[in-house]
């Protein structure tokens, strides 16, 4: 009867939703506009998304099967205006109201666009279809007549222009067979435009051609004669003067005398030199390669002519703030009552040698417990790392493009005390980091070196790797020497990005091979393992990838669905035959699996570890993926709802995992071990910053006998989890 009941009133809530009216707040003789259908009647194949966006008016956007919730509480309005009323309006979305005139202004925008697309002579027509108090407008199409384009001729100056002219046609974007449209000659006016201003000719653009199309002479085909004159359209012949190739003259740079900076920092970076061929190519490329050094709050690059083939660079550069602390704070308790709390603080300086030099301190700390209980965990961290904006042992001149690599040196340091032990462990890397046309970006470390020690190992626990070889090879003092790769690529860079976007990030490390080859020069341990300084060295190879994407969409893309996957997995071999436990995967947490705290998870069916008294279950697979809607409530408060589902497993079957359980990966037991959450959160968006809060609440645990969890014990014991957080969770 329980689970009737709450079947029964999550299906009326639903029904309530759909039911409200969404044209409640129209005034009489107003409609809202429900839908639009565009309809092509002599192509079925055309994109319609080409036109789409150039009519004028738009319905409401819909979540899911023409239905918006936001749409439906707008109408909750009680018709007084006053406070209610008033939080009804921040909170919902009004009703596109139907406007007739926005229906002719769309049919002549989609004609304009349609003969621009190559069209000529379209016909579009519209329909409206009235429901009670919702229209639709249908728009019909016949597609106008299209031309291919038979031959193409040239006229052009001749002498050094015309050979630089010439010596592109293999790169232009108009080709016979082609179909005639304004679209394609301007797309390659721009590309052949930017092409001889990069040969020298400054100022040269795309006014300087001319077209002319003859659509008579051959049924359904046209002519094409493309014109560069020395004249644009709004001078005349007289006025015109002989394309000429410019030189740099000057370069003049100045900024603020407060900024402290090395002038060769400048010059190294700099792509404009005097007496060079100009080019636009690289004033794009010095204005890029200054931004990196992120010390400016604005590069103001201007050429101005000087005479008949000379121009002058003036580089005007504004000085930003140098130095500054970043807070992070992440905190989380599940109803068990373990707190979580993660404070992070970090210093950084973007100038510490007057060269664009960045220094970053960071300090981070992690606290676990339980209020009345001894039992914590307890760590501490501290990080320093310094990057200098080149590469390393190799001069500027090699990297002439829009970015030059830098070189990063970190050192760090975590101390750990948990109540089976403690641990210290201190990291040294050096590599190369930096981007490809500002939106790959990559990490490289030739040199990643950890040395691991633990001690005060519990008695209980210690006894319990004893009976497990597979993690005593995991939790010993160990050193970690090997290289490590991260590749991220995105189409958006913003800190908070207001459009749909796309990302992925691969992270790949590899550990011990090097040593290997010196292992038969090394001791050995009893288990024949190569020891340095007394001390096994890990072998692996482990490898993660992100795959992110989210759309907005709705009024001022106010809404968004946000989607993850995230696969990853590590093997031991050689001199290792586990993961060491720093390189362990896990999930759950504040970005993770949000119904369950940190280290909660898995791995596989297996039950929690009763070796841990503070959760620690990780293994040497994971996948995770993550759904989030989020829509704007009001004022800068933004909600959120989210599914999380995902676990960890192992290549090796724990020894004391019991005959049904299993921390393996297999075909047969993939859906039973998918833990599974879901959830609804608060977000503070304040544009530079967003502070959260989101509660999880568990759908599915592989670790109990009854795996998923009824809503009675929802908001129980063990049922559910609340993380604070600063920023998206992805």
């Amino acid at each position: 009867m329980k689970r009737f009941a709450y079947t029964i009133s999550i299906l009326s809530l639903l029904a309530v939703s759909f039911s409200c009216s969404t044209t409640k707040v129209l005034q009489d003789g107003e409609y809202r506009l429900a839908k639009n259908k565009i309809e092509v009647s002599n192509d079925k194949k055309f994109a319609i998304s080409q036109i789409e966006p150039y009519l004028k008016q738009k319905p409401n956007s819909y979540i899911v099967l023409g239905w918006n919730p936001f749409l439906n509480v707008y109408n909750w309005q009680n018709g007084k205006g006053k406070g209610w009323d008033k939080f009804i309006q921040k909170i919902g979305v009004a009703p596109v109201v139907y406007d007739p005139d926005m229906v002719e202004s769309s049919i002549t925008n989609v004609k304009n666009r349609l003969e621009y697309l190559g069209y000529y002579g379209s016909k579009v027509s519209s329909k409206v279809e009235v429901h009670k108090k919702k229209v639709t407008v249908k728009y019909d199409i016949e597609l106008g007549k299209r031309f291919v384009i038979s031959d193409i001729s040239y006229s052009t100056p001749g002498g050094e222009f015309g050979s630089d002219y010439f010596a592109d046609t293999s790169s232009v974007t108009i080709r016979k067979g082609d179909y005639l449209s304004e679209a394609a000659l301007e797309k390659e006016t721009a590309r052949s435009s930017e092409y001889l201003r990069n040969k020298g000719y400054y100022s040269f653009n795309k006014n300087y051609f001319f077209f002319e199309a003859d659509t008579t002479s051959v049924r359904d085909s046209a002519l094409l004669e493309l014109t560069i004159n020395e004249y644009t359209r709004n001078e005349t012949e007289k006025d015109a003067v002989p394309f000429r190739k410019f030189k740099v003259n000057n370069v003049d740079v100045t900024y603020p005398k407060s900024l402290k900076v090395r002038e060769s920092a400048i010059r190294n970076l700099n792509t404009i030199i005097p007496g060079d061929i100009y080019s636009e190519t690289n004033i794009n490329n010095t204005y890029s390669r200054l931004s990196a050094l992120r010390i400016f709050s604005s590069i103001n690059i201007e050429m101005n002519q000087v005479d008949t083939n000379l121009v002058d660079c003036s580089i005007k550069l504004a000085q930003t703030r140098l130095q500054g602390f970043k807070v992070n704070l992440e905190t989380s308790v599940n109803s068990t009552g373990l707190m979580g709390v993660s404070p992070q603080v970090s210093y950084y300086h973007k100038n510490i040698f007057h060269g664009g030099e960045w220094l970053s301190l960071s300090f981070m700390g992690n606290f676990q417990f339980k209020f009345n209980d001894p039992a914590r965990s307890t760590e501490f961290g501290v990080s320093g790392g310094l990057s200098f904006p080149k590469f390393l042992g190799l001069p500027y001149r090699i990297f002439n493009g829009p970015s030059i690599p830098r070189t990063d040196v970190n050192l760090s340091y975590n101390y750990q005390n948990r109540p089976e032990y403690t641990r210290n462990i201190i990291s040294v890397s050096y590599g190369y980091s930096g981007s490809y046309r500002g939106r790959l970006f990559y990490q490289a470390y030739p040199v990643q070196l950890s040395v691991i020690h633990l001690f005060n190992l519990d008695n209980a626990f210690s006894e319990s790797l004893s009976n497990d070889p597979f993690m005593k090879n995991a939790y010993q003092n160990h050193f970690d020497l090997g290289l490590g790769t991260s590749l991220y690529y995105t189409t958006n860079t913003d800190v908070s990005p207001k459009t749909s976007f796309f990302y992925t990030r691969l992270q790949f490390d590899l550990s011990g091979n090097l040593l290997s080859a010196f292992k038969p020069l090394m001791h050995k341990d009893g288990d024949g393992a190569g020891i340095i300084w007394n001390t096994p060295y890990s072998q692996y190879v482990r490898t993660e990838l992100t795959v992110g994407k989210t759309w907005r969409f709705g009024r001022n893309n106010g809404q968004a669905i946000a989607t993850r996957v995230v696969g990853g997995v590590g093997y031991a071999y050689g001199n290792s035959t586990a993961l060491p436990f720093e390189k362990h995967f896990y999930v759950g947490g504040a970005s993770s699996l949000r119904g369950w705290q940190a280290r909660s998870v898995g791995p596989g069916t297996s039950p929690k570890d009763s070796s841990f008294v503070i959760p620690n279950q990780t293994g040497d697979i994971r996948l995770e993926a993550n759904l989030e809607y989020r829509f704007k409530m009001f004022w800068k408060i933004d909600g959120a709802a989210f599914v999380d589902a995902g676990n960890v497993w192992t290549f090796r079957e724990s020894a004391d995992t019991e005959s049904s359980r299993s921390s393996l990966l297999t075909a047969s037991n993939f859906g039973k071990s998918i833990a599974m959450n879901w959830g609804a959160g608060i977000r503070l968006d304040l544009d530079f910053l967003v502070v959260r809060v989101d509660m999880g609440i568990k759908l599915h645990d592989p670790s109990r006998e009854q795996r998923w969890v009824h809503p009675s014990q929802w908001f129980k014991r063990d049922g559910f989890a609340i993380h604070f957080g600063v920023g998206y969770p992805f």
